[in-house]
């Protein structure tokens, strides 16, 4: 589970990789999942991405799967 610290950018979570609770930048994209152009704009859908800042590992999650 993630928690907030009193860091100024991040938050903690468990990181895979490093295997320890570290400090990670959060953040929502916007990603488009079609590949057919005509289609593009009704594929759209947020992604949350986490980047550990200790070893630089990245994830994503489709929010619609949260």
């Amino acid at each position: 589970m993630a928690t907030t610290d009193n860091s100024f950018n991040g938050i903690t979570e468990h990181c895979d990789e490093c295997e320890l609770d570290t400090l990670h930048e959060v953040n929502v994209q916007i990603r488009t999942e079609s590949l057919k152009q005509e289609n593009a704009q009704f594929s759209r859908e947020p992604y949350r991405v986490a980047e550990c800042q200790r070893c630089g590992n990245r994830s994503s999650q489709r929010m619609n799967n949260a």
